[in-house]
């Protein structure tokens, strides 16, 4: 087989439906510049799950004299030293506690406005209406449970919350977003396929007195079908390059320029990570039209 021939074929059906062709690069480009971004986002959440997951604590909330009447366990009234000194005594017993951090209501209060100060209701809430708290940090943070059960319903102790469960909301809300871009992603990869197979018919069409002769000289189907299927495989090869050229921008300029600038406490995946997806990119886009053209070929040059 000429590989001039095939070229020339290539560079004639690319010419001939340059509307289509131009279409496909486009929807293949941001069907995987989806999938790229889709990889990327999973990684990036994995990646905060175990920065954040390793950093949340139980907190263990204490009576506080406004309490009395919606917490049974705080039906005597606000925690007392010996209490404190108890559960304190009681953590520091448990092998899977790995540090107590005891939180004043002073600190408290000084936490509370920090994060919610800029809301109307933080100006009538005061100091003494805070919870004094044990922050514990645990071992291995599947141990919650272990805690709770233990100080849940105690004299003197209002609530035991994991701060885990307020993360998984967090987590849950991202995980949806990237079911969201995956569907996205399959809708722009199915409008990519058949658009490709379109193109791929219609230059089959337009050339079928070429193929015709070529038939009719002995030539393989193999030989026939190589010069579509290498166009489509061009075509969705320009469209991972431009997939490509999007993720790299995305992570320069939304990620590096905007995100991790403004936002502090998230530690934003590197470019070793985008730069890891690029083959896939490509080696995606290179075939996944190939096998498309084929499939549409199969039966066509038949007839």
């Amino acid at each position: 087989m000429r590989a001039q021939f095939v070229l020339s074929e290539i560079g004639v059906g690319l010419r001939r439906n340059l509307t289509m062709t131009f279409a496909v690069i486009v929807s293949v480009a941001l069907s995987l510049a989806l999938f790229g971004g889709s990889l990327l986002m999973n990684e990036q959440v994995n990646s905060m799950k175990g920065y954040w997951y390793d950093k949340a604590n139980v907190s263990i909330y204490l009576c506080n004299k406004t309490d009395k009447a919606n917490f049974p366990s705080c039906a005597k009234g606000a925690v007392t030293d010996e209490q404190k000194k108890q559960i304190k005594a009681d953590l520091e017993k448990m092998p899977i506690v790995q540090s107590i951090q005891f939180e004043t209501t002073d600190e408290a209060y000084k936490h509370y406005k920090e994060q919610f100060g800029n809301q109307p209701l933080a100006t009538v809430v005061t100091a003494d209406q805070m919870q004094e708290s044990f922050r514990v940090k645990l071992k291995d943070p599947t141990k919650y449970e272990v805690i709770s059960s233990a100080f849940q319903k105690r004299p003197g102790v209002q609530t035991v919350e994991d701060q885990k469960d307020t993360l998984k909301s967090l987590f849950n809300l991202l995980k949806y977003m990237n079911w969201g871009a995956l569907g996205v992603m399959f809708l722009m990869l199915v409008v990519a396929l058949l658009l490709i197979v379109n193109t791929v018919r219609v230059s089959a069409f337009s050339r079928r007195r070429e193929t015709g002769i070529m038939r009719l000289v002995g030539a393989s189907s193999f030989y026939i079908q190589v010069p579509f299927i290498a166009e489509a495989a061009v075509a969705g090869l320009l469209g991972g390059a431009l997939a490509c050229v999007l993720l790299v921008c995305g992570q320069q300029f939304l990620v590096n320029d905007l995100l991790a600038t403004h936002i502090d406490v998230i530690q934003f995946i590197g470019w070793s990570a985008v730069l890891t997806k690029l083959p896939l990119i490509l080696a995606t886009g290179l075939l996944m039209p190939a096998l498309a053209a084929f499939a549409a070929l199969w039966k066509y040059l038949k007839v």
